[in-house]
């Protein structure tokens, strides 16, 4: 049997959260390692859709040390650059990210930490998780979604209009995703957007770098935070679909048919393709033995700390780990504020 390896502060997953964890880790001296699942940098990004946007201009949209170059033509730079920047990023900080190591289950040993994973085990005194969501899709349960024969996704397999044109589409969701998605494919396809609400924009002016201000001072108790200005961030490609009049949103259908979706009012509209845009779940199954979820699901947190285990720390999970800390603008503060708590402990 391999013996397990060790490092001081193991972090699982290698895209925007882990980098910043392991830069701020390094520069404290400590050892750490890197655990990622992906065959490739560039976390979620590589996966999303290429005409994504990021919600802030370059500059506001950087890791810790290093800004993100502007893209050429582009205020708001889009995945691929993203990617790019943080594949750069982390070459740069040499962070050693180990890939296509996926951590199955992380259990208490003593006074440390065992990582089970595919490529043997881990042992540490400290552990951040930073797996972020992306690979916990959430699809509401929707009756006679398995009555519908038509194409079904999540915005986590959505990559572009082209398998779409032509065809009849439902996009569910009145988000950003939900926006973005819908505008992406207005030119190519018959579009129906669908949402639990009447779509809220936020003021055109606003972008990233106000919202991030904004969910700052509403964890410091100051401010309705983001939700009180709207929903939408109104990106270049979401603004020119909504003033050309094609954004236009409908209410949420009640079921789902064979053809398509129905509403109350027992209208149908025979569709090819649903494409849910209804979100992600944090993807923390890893930590299931330590017995840290409430029923609700989610881990009572001081700031990045587990309440019931100082050894785990949570990072890049929205609000709830750190005011915009699944941003890449709003991580780098709340990974500082965690190895800084990592580092008072071991050393």
């Amino acid at each position: 049997m391999t013996a397990a390896r060790h490092a001081d502060v193991l972090v699982v997953g290698g895209g925007q959260a882990g980098l910043a964890a392991g830069f701020y880790l390094r520069r404290a001296g400590l050892d750490f390692a890197i655990l990622d699942a992906a065959t490739a940098p560039g976390g979620a990004w590589q996966e999303y859709w290429d005409t994504l946007r990021l919600f802030s201009p370059a500059t506001f949209s950087s890791l810790p040390g290093r800004p993100m170059p502007h893209q050429r033509g582009e205020e708001y730079p889009d995945a691929p650059h993203v990617a790019a920047y943080l594949t750069d990023y982390e070459k740069r900080y040499e962070l050693g990210v180990r890939r296509s190591v996926r951590v199955g289950a992380v259990e208490s040993e003593g006074e440390g930490l065992v990582a089970r994973t595919d490529d043997g085990d881990w042992t540490s005194r400290a552990l951040i998780m930073a797996t972020g969501s992306w690979n916990r899709p959430f699809i509401p349960a929707v009756p006679g979604l398995a009555e519908f024969t038509g194409r079904q996704l999540h915005t986590h397999g959505y990559r572009g209009a082209a398998k779409f044109v032509g065809q009849r589409v439902v996009v569910v969701g009145g988000g950003n995703s939900g926006a973005q998605i819908a505008a992406d494919l207005v030119p190519h396809a018959t579009v129906r957007w669908v949402t639990q609400r009447p779509p809220r924009y936020l003021p055109d002016e606003i972008d990233g770098r106000a919202l991030f201000d904004l969910a700052t001072r509403r964890v410091q108790g100051d401010g309705g935070g983001p939700g009180s200005l709207g929903d939408i961030v109104a990106v270049a490609p979401v603004r020119v679909a909504r003033d050309a009049g094609l954004l236009i949103a409908h209410p949420m259908f009640r079921h789902l048919t064979a053809e398509g979706p129905a509403w109350e009012d027992g209208s149908t509209w025979d569709c090819d393709a649903v494409i849910w845009c209804t979100g992600f779940r944090p993807d923390l199954a890893a930590l299931a033995p330590l017995g840290l979820r409430q029923p609700g699901g989610r881990v009572p947190m001081e700031g990045t700390r587990a309440v019931e285990d100082e050894r785990i720390h949570l990072l890049g999970y929205g609000d709830w780990t750190g005011p915009a800390s699944a941003t890449l603008i709003g991580v780098g503060r709340t990974a500082r504020t965690a190895v800084q708590e990592i580092k008072l402990r071991l050393v």
